[in-house]
């Protein structure tokens, strides 16, 4: 792309790592990253106006699958506990025949193969500023450029990047320990991971130590690849603007 006032090109790349046939094409993630250098300008053009135009595009390419591809097929959705399947169709000889595989009754969920996810993060801010850039509604906001709902207390919501992001916080320790019920919107319905934020104060600066348990398997990339572009990134662009105006 190119930034209009300099004409200089940058190079970068745009990540979908949700798109399936069970999102809706308004639900999926869409992440912008850039090799380093200057450019945040269309960076931040491609996570908004860009990210409505790749939202239009993959609509138009899903209609395009389902009319080219699926024509004729009956596209698989998600089974109610205890539903009967779909009958399956068999062929023999001549004749077509229904068959309906038995479902036991007292299944109530399917177990999800998950992974824990560890990082750790310098931040040049005292710990006690880190923290509430984590529990207060207007910084939160701020680094992350949506409309959030961040209520800081124990069994208290959490909402933020227009949904994609939800669950509550779980326990709290001011300037030392978050604890959140976390979840992505394109995991499996109500699968929560369990996300430990320790602060470690390093005089002016704080090691933030992030601890991620119950991943799905599936969004290990996309879950490492949101804390640090979306959460870790946003944050130090953050706290260095911050800085700036102080001085």
């Amino acid at each position: 792309g190119t930034v209009k006032e300099s004409g200089e090109k940058h190079k970068g790349s745009v990540e979908i790592p949700n798109l399936s046939e069970e999102n809706e094409v308004d639900d999926t993630e869409i992440n912008v990253s850039k090799k380093k250098g200057e450019g945040d300008a269309l960076k931040d053009l491609m996570r908004t106006e860009g990210t409505t135009k790749v939202r239009e595009a993959l609509r138009d390419y899903l209609k395009a699958l389902k009319t080219e591809f699926t024509l004729g097929m009956i596209l698989p959705t998600k089974a109610a506990v205890g539903q009967e399947l779909p009958a399956e169709r068999k062929l023999s000889g001549n004749t077509v025949q229904d068959s309906v595989s038995p479902q036991p009754l007292d299944i109530v969920g399917v177990k999800i193969p998950t992974v824990k996810i560890l990082m750790r993060e310098i931040f040049d801010s005292p710990a006690d500023e880190l923290y509430s850039v984590f529990t207060t509604k207007d910084l939160v906001q701020k680094f992350s450029k949506c409309p959030a709902v961040i209520e800081a207390e124990k069994g208290g919501k959490l909402q933020m990047f227009d949904g994609c992001v939800s669950g509550e916080y779980a326990e709290l320790v001011p300037g030392q320990r978050i604890v959140l019920k976390w979840r992505c919107r394109n995991w499996p319905d109500e699968h929560y991971a369990t996300v430990a934020l320790n602060f470690k104060d390093m005089a002016a600066q704080t090691e933030l130590q992030l601890e991620c348990k119950g991943v799905p398997v599936s969004n290990e990339d996309s879950t490492r690849q949101c804390w640090k572009k979306q959460y870790f990134e946003e944050i130090h662009v953050l706290l260095q603007q911050s800085q700036d105006n102080m001085e």
